[in-house]
């Protein structure tokens, strides 16, 4: 071989590995809601990023077609308390590759982030928690949610200090911005309220937050949100205001003009609603003290679901319950003012899921494909193209991260694959923990999580999202 053909033969080597990728996504109807392109298209992925979204053919080692399916970037839940390999599996199986605990937060918050990493099926974060740091400081007997101390005392001036101390440092350990949960913590004040916008200002970190009061009782959901858009207008601290629907309930639609009035006069202000006519949380916190029945929209017992058994309470088993503590399905939401919220283009999706053992709330493992197969497909209640805003652009852009969300050269290879036509969910408050159909593929960092319908074993491309 002369110098010349040997020259030839290595330059055409170096262009076809130059155009190799590790994964091809052949024959996709590729959605970005970002730059609006909906068409067949091939995706490469290199590296753990989108290297080519092409009109030809492309080469790579893995080859998947997926033909007549719709290839997106994969969905960011912005509210995912369960943060573990049970957890972080159903949320692959329904097209999420980012799962974040903001509401609730954690802390302290390096150690939470260290214990994940690497072991982690998709990504993860959390911001700085109020609720946590209280129950630290306060010594009370709660874990995810206060039962005792924190719920019925005032801190001291020694504890506030100390609580927002904890917070503070989570976010210079990289948390995503403060969790506040006030009303699981009903004698928090309201200055110090403002004091932890003040403190989110600041750093400047958006502030994750289930309002103080819901439900039409005055003080109910409309004051508990006129207290969270003055306290945001006096500090400038970005706010985000979860699962509105479980907070309003029928006053939904009044909650909403007001988010969207002070979005128009400039201020940074979002909300987030779940597909489901039920919210779920702890018997034994402060959400059932004295008066629940009224906050929660006129509910009974006979509304409560034990998550445990699927039973629904009594006033006998709803006493013995709340001494005992645990998850309780809470029916209370109308059906319209779900689909009013998913339909609002304001309103972003994300699941307040949590699964234990296999018991809880549907929405865990349910929330994507169940917008996709029931509020897009059968009920035409929004487009796809808005559904996916919704679950993936929105959210990122909420976080304010460039590299997710987005099906685009350059950005993260987090990608969810779904059949439009097939995909539904099949979780149910009786039997939670029943997987997603129709999303056969999903990748996280260009690493396959969910191939053919089934989670690959041995994989845990997961990473840190941290601010």
């Amino acid at each position: 071989m002369t110098i010349r053909q040997v020259a030839v033969a290595a330059a055409l080597c170096a262009r076809m590995m130059a155009q190799s990728y590790d994964i091809v996504l052949a024959n996709g109807r590729v959605m970005d809601p970002e730059s609006g392109l909906d068409a067949v298209r091939n995706v490469g992925i290199r590296g753990g990023k989108i290297a080519a979204v092409s009109t030809s053919p492309l080469d790579g080692r893995t080859v998947v077609d997926v033909k007549g399916m719709v290839v997106t970037a994969g969905f960011i839940d912005l509210h995912s308390h369960g943060q573990t390999p049970e957890n972080y599996g159903f949320k692959a199986r329904d097209g999420v590759t980012t799962a974040l605990e903001l509401e609730v937060g954690v802390n302290p918050v390096s150690p939470w982030y260290a214990a994940r990493e690497g072991r982690a099926l998709v990504n993860f974060g959390a911001t700085s928690g109020h609720i946590p740091a209280r129950i630290t400081v306060m010594h009370d007997t709660g874990k995810l949610l206060p039962r005792d101390v924190a719920v019925n005392r005032e801190a001291t001036s020694d504890e506030q200090r100390q609580v927002f101390e904890l917070v503070r440092q989570g976010l210079s350990e990289g948390a995503l911005g403060v969790g506040l949960g006030i009303a699981y913590v009903p004698k928090t004040s309201r200055e110090e309220i403002l004091e932890l916008f003040t403190l989110a200002a600041a750093r400047r970190a958006p502030i994750y937050v289930h309002m103080r009061n819901g439900g039409p009782v005055e003080p109910g959901a409309i004051d508990a949100l006129q207290e969270m858009l003055a306290d945001a207008t006096a500090t400038g601290a970005p706010l985000h205001i979860v699962h509105i629907t479980s907070m309003g309930l029928r006053e939904t639609p009044v909650l909403l003009r007001m988010i969207r009035g002070a979005q128009r006069r400039g201020l940074d202000v979002t909300t987030e609603a779940y597909p489901y006519t039920a919210g779920m949380t702890d018997i034994s916190s402060a959400i059932f003290d004295e008066g629940w029945q009224a906050r929660q929209g006129g509910t009974g017992f006979g509304d409560l679901q034990w998550a445990a058994t699927g039973e629904r309470l009594t006033a006998a088993s709803f006493a013995r319950y709340r001494k005992q503590g645990g998850m309780v399905a809470i029916h209370s939401i109308p059906e319209e003012m779900v689909r009013v919220a998913v339909a609002d283009p304001m309103v972003m999706i994300a699941s307040d899921g949590i699964l234990e053992s296999g018991k809880g709330h549907p929405r865990a493992a349910g929330t994507y494909a169940r917008v996709l197969g029931r509020y897009v497909r059968e009920q035409h209640a929004l487009t796809l193209m808005d559904a996916l805003r919704k679950m993936n652009l929105m959210p990122a852009e909420r976080l304010g991260i460039q590299s997710k969300g987005r099906l685009q050269v350059g950005a993260d290879a987090d990608i969810a694959v779904f059949d439009p036509e097939r995909v539904i969910d099949r979780a149910t408050f009786d039997n939670p923990a029943q997987y997603s159909e129709g999303i056969p593929y999903v990748l996280v960092g260009g690493v396959l999580v969910v191939r053919e319908g089934k989670l690959v074993d041995g994989v845990a491309p997961g990473r840190a999202i941290r601010k």
